[in-house]
C-alpha cells in the first residue's frame, strides 16, 4: 500500500545561494513523532503569512518563490532517491532532496493536478498541486555538477500539495487516493511543459486545479508574437 517513509521537518542553516535570504529549510530531517500539518496560508510573494510551509515546525524562509496555499507540502519518492543514489554513487537519506514527505509505493510523476490524497485513516486531505522546478539552492545543497539540468533532464520532479483539510502525519500512514479530476495532465507533463517540451504548455492552461503561476507561465509562452508595426510611409513632400 502507498504509504509514507518519513516526515521530514526543516533544520534552518545558512543560504549558500547569496540571494539575500540569509537562511534556508531545504535541509529536512525526519521526525519520529506525528506532525499537525493545515493551511499554511496564501502566497508564495512579498508580504505572504508566515511560516510558508503546511507542517507545523517546519520553516521556508524564501517566501518570494516557495511555500504557501500552493507548495505547502513537498513530496518525494523514495524510489526515486534510491534510483539517484545509485547513480550519484552516496547514500541519499529521508529528506535529502528537501522534501517533506518521503513516500513509498506512489509514481508520483503520473499524479494527475488535483488528485486527492487521505493520509492516515483520518488524516489530512491533500491536493497534487505542482512539479518542483529545481533552483540554485538545491543545486547547492546537493553540490553535484550540472545538478539543474541533470534534475530537469531526468524529470523526476516529486510534487507540491495543498492542504484541503487539516489533520496529524506520522511515519507509516498509509496514502489512499481518494478523488481524481476529469483532465488528464500529469506532474510529469507539466514539468516537462515548463521546462524542455514546449509543445505541451497549451495543455496546462485550461487547468483550473494548476497554480496561477504556473498557468501564467503558459499563457505568456504560447501567445502569438505581436504583429509588426508598418513602415511608415515616404515622405513624397517637396
Amino acid at each position: 500500500m502507498p504509504h509514507v517513509i518519513s516526515v521530514n521537518l526543516a533544520r534552518p542553516r545558512p543560504n549558500p545561494t547569496g540571494s539575500g535570504v540569509e537562511t534556508t529549510g531545504i535541509d529536512k530531517r525526519p521526525v519520529d513523532h506525528a506532525v499537525s500539518v493545515r493551511p499554511p496560508g496564501p502566497g508564495p510573494g512579498p508580504g505572504a503569512e508566515e511560516p510558508g510551509s503546511g507542517l507545523v515546525g517546519d520553516r521556508v524562509f524564501d517566501r518570494q518563490h516557495h511555500g504557501g496555499h500552493d507548495q505547502a507540502v513537498y513530496a518525494y519518492g523514495r524510489e526515486n532517491l534510491d534510483m539517484w543514489a545509485r547513480e550519484l554513487g552516496r547514500e541519499l537519506g529521508n529528506g535529502s532532496f528537501g522534501e517533506n514527505l518521503t513516500t513509498s509505493g506512489l509514481d508520483l510523476e503520473a499524479a494527475l493536478i488535483g488528485e486527492r490524497w487521505r493520509v492516515g485513516a483520518a488524516g489530512p486531505l491533500l491536493e497534487v498541486s505542482a512539479p518542483r522546478i529545481p533552483c540554485a539552492t538545491f543545486a547547492l545543497w546537493l553540490d553535484e555538477r550540472r545538478w539543474v539540468r541533470r534534475f530537469t533532464e531526468r524529470a523526476l520532479p516529486g510534487t507540491y500539495l495543498r492542504v484541503i483539510e487539516p489533520g496529524e502525519i506520522v511515519a507509516g500512514d498509509g496514502i489512499t487516493i481518494v478523488s481524481r479530476p476529469a483532465h488528464d495532465l500529469t506532474i510529469g507533463e507539466c514539468f516537462r511543459a515548463l521546462t524542455t517540451e514546449a509543445d505541451l504548455l497549451p495543455r496546462l492552461l485550461d487547468v483550473a486545479e494548476l497554480p496561477e503561476y504556473a498557468r501564467e507561465v503558459a499563457r505568456k509562452r504560447t501567445a502569438p508574437a505581436p504583429a509588426p508595426e508598418p513602415a511608415p510611409a515616404p515622405d513624397r513632400a517637396g
